[in-house]
């Protein structure tokens, strides 16, 4: 059984507001809690107007009370960002509010450029160096306090929310192996390095009192439609969001477009080609072909997928289609 999750960037699609784009999210979550999926992620970034997840706590706080039973949480957040007591005492407080539903996905990456990162972070050097330290503390913070312990997150001190590592290079892998917490890898962006992760993962993995085994987590782009060909349609959004990033033109969520020939040149093309090409994108037979193939090359525990589509209800009806394909992947896996 390979269960199905969502990761959301509550995006800001062209002609609509931050306003309309939180309420999608908790409408996304509603739909997916209703077909099945496991959990719902939110991602943090900062500094782009199609996105509207920079406050990630705040807005799993907004799809939790939403739903019921799904599991909530962050894919990632960037914790060089932050401290880990301020994190500890985030999302020990959403714990609190959803008892049993909050998950802690952990990245290493600023989540914006640069400018905006040293912003967040003032010391950009010092964030990144201590990744695998403040990973621990917070872990600690997270804990049953030990006696006579100084600082203790409240609320957040023995609530031991499952923590997972986020990447998309060797170095979280290694990371989350030596630490025996399961891992989430960024191929839905990120693909280059996907097989060396999960294999050095894989065979460096030390049993934990978290996890007794490798667990990973693999993720995927996806729209979903009737025909092939509108599901294409609607993946142009994502294909012009990523030409624009490639471009540092900052804007909303692009509309798609019926020919993306006159909007890229042959190698931005081949680039987001390139860093899109395990996005699953098309009819249902198209798709369980694609993420059938994609299960056997990884052999993941668990699929994460980001529905980039510009309109609501198109992306509701791909969440509905993916879970669809529930069935058929647990057949072959």
């Amino acid at each position: 059984m390979v269960p199905f999750s969502i990761l959301d960037l509550s995006p800001v699609a062209e002609g609509s507001t931050v306003h309309q784009s939180l309420k999608a999210s908790a409408r996304m979550a509603v739909k997916a809690e209703e077909f099945g999926y496991k959990r719902f992620w939110l991602a943090e970034h900062h500094g782009m107007p199609g996105i509207a997840s920079a406050a990630t706590s705040v807005v799993i706080g907004h799809v939790g009370a939403a739903t019921k039973r799904i599991r909530i949480g962050s894919g990632g957040i960037m914790l060089p960002n932050h401290s880990p007591l301020v994190i500890a005492e985030q999302f020990g407080t959403l714990e609190a509010l959803f008892p049993g539903r909050i998950d802690l996905g952990l990245g290493r990456a600023p989540g914006t450029d640069m400018r905006t990162a040293q912003a967040l972070r003032r010391n950009l050097e010092a964030g990144a160096n201590s990744f695998p330290n403040d990973v621990v503390e917070l872990q600690q913070l997270l804990d049953t306090p030990v006696e006579n312990q100084a600082i203790l997150a409240v609320p957040g001190n023995g609530s031991h929310i499952p923590i997972w590592l986020l990447g998309s290079s060797l170095y979280s892998a290694q990371l989350a192996a030596m630490l025996g917490l399961p891992y989430a890898f960024a191929s839905h962006f990120a693909p280059d390095m996907l097989l060396d992760a999960i294999a050095i993962y894989r065979d460096r993995f030390q049993p934990s009192a978290t996890l007794d085994k490798p667990h990973v987590m693999v993720g995927v782009m996806g729209a979903v439609a009737a025909t092939d060909e509108e599901a294409r349609y609607h993946f142009t959004s994502a294909q012009q969001q990523f030409v624009n990033l490639r471009r540092n033109v900052r804007g909303p969520f692009p509309r798609p477009v019926a020919d993306m020939g006159d909007f890229w040149s042959p190698m931005e093309k081949m680039n987001v080609e390139h860093t899109l090409r395990y996005a699953v994108v098309g009819s249902p037979k198209t798709a369980e072909a694609k993420l059938a193939e994609f299960l056997q090359e990884t052999q993941a525990d668990e699929v994460i997928i980001s529905m980039p589509i510009h309109d609501i209800e198109a992306r509701l009806t791909s969440v509905e289609l993916f879970a669809g394909l529930g069935s058929f992947m647990r057949a072959a896996a």
